[in-house]
C-alpha cells in the first residue's frame, strides 16, 4: 500500500500568531485542572473565528450570504494547485501567475510565508494579497476556493473590502492564514475542514495537503 505524504499547512493556535488588529488574541483557560486537584483537564477557548488559519464564508461580507455550516464539502476537499508568486510582487494581480487548466482550488504562496518563521511576529500590515482585478479574474476562471499565506486575501490598506466582496459574492471560499513554507508549486489533494458553526461568518480550520511519494 502506498502511503500518502501529508503536509499540514495549519498555523498552531498557541504559537503566538498575531490577531487581526482590533481583535482579541485567543485566550485559553482551564475550567478544570488536574494540577489543581480536579479529576480531569477541561480547556476553554475564547477567540475570534477569523484567527489564524481560517476560512471566510459568504456571510462575512455578503448580507444574507451563506454561513460556515452551509459550505459545500465538495469544494473544501479535492484536487488543488499551489502556485508561487515572485517575492518582488507587492499586490497579486492577474499577471502574477498562471492558473493551471481545470483548477478550481488554488493556494498562493508569496513572500508572506517567510513571516511564519516567527509565528509570534508583530502583525505585518504590508502583507501581499489580491487586488480586486485578480479577484474578478479568479471568479472568471472558475476558481471555487482560494487560499493565501497571510491573514487576509485582501490588502490591509484597501479602503473598501472589494476583493472580499467579489470573491465571497461569487461563492468563492477564501482560506486565510496558511503556512505554505516548504510547499513546492504543483498538484495536491486538499482537505480544509472548518468547525460546523451555524450562523458563523468564518471558522478556524485544519488544512492538510497530501501527495503520493
Amino acid at each position: 500500500m502506498t502511503l500518502l505524504r501529508i503536509h499540514d499547512v495549519t498555523l498552531a493556535i498557541g504559537s503566538g500568531v498575531p490577531p487581526w488588529p482590533g481583535e482579541p488574541a485567543p485566550r485559553v483557560t482551564r475550567l478544570s485542572d488536574m494540577a489543581k486537584g480536579d479529576g480531569c483537564n477541561v480547556t476553554r477557548m475564547d477567540f475570534a473565528v477569523h484567527y489564524g488559519t481560517h476560512l471566510d464564508a459568504p456571510l462575512h461580507f455578503i448580507p444574507g450570504g451563506g454561513d460556515v455550516a452551509s459550505l459545500d464539502l465538495n469544494i473544501l476537499m479535492g484536487p488543488c494547485h499551489v502556485v508561487r508568486v515572485a517575492d518582488t510582487v507587492d499586490a497579486i494581480g492577474p499577471e502574477a501567475f498562471a492558473i493551471p487548466a481545470g483548477c478550481t482550488r488554488l493556494l498562493v504562496r508569496t513572500r508572506n510565508s517567510a513571516l511564519w518563521d516567527d509565528p509570534a511576529h508583530a502583525f505585518s500590515r504590508d502583507f501581499v494579497a489580491f487586488t480586486p482585478e485578480a479577484a474578478q479574474w479568479l471568479v472568471a476562471c472558475g476558481i471555487r476556493l482560494v487560499g493565501i499565506d497571510y491573514l487576509s486575501v485582501q490588502r490591509f490598506h484597501d479602503v473598501e473590502p472589494t476583493t472580499h466582496r467579489i470573491l465571497l459574492g461569487a461563492g468563492v471560499i477564501a482560506v486565510e492564514g496558511l503556512d505554505l513554507r516548504g510547499i513546492a508549486p504543483g498538484a495536491y489533494q486538499l482537505a480544509c475542514l472548518p468547525l460546523k458553526l451555524i450562523g458563523a461568518d468564518g471558522s478556524p480550520c485544519r488544512v492538510v495537503l497530501t501527495t503520493r511519494p
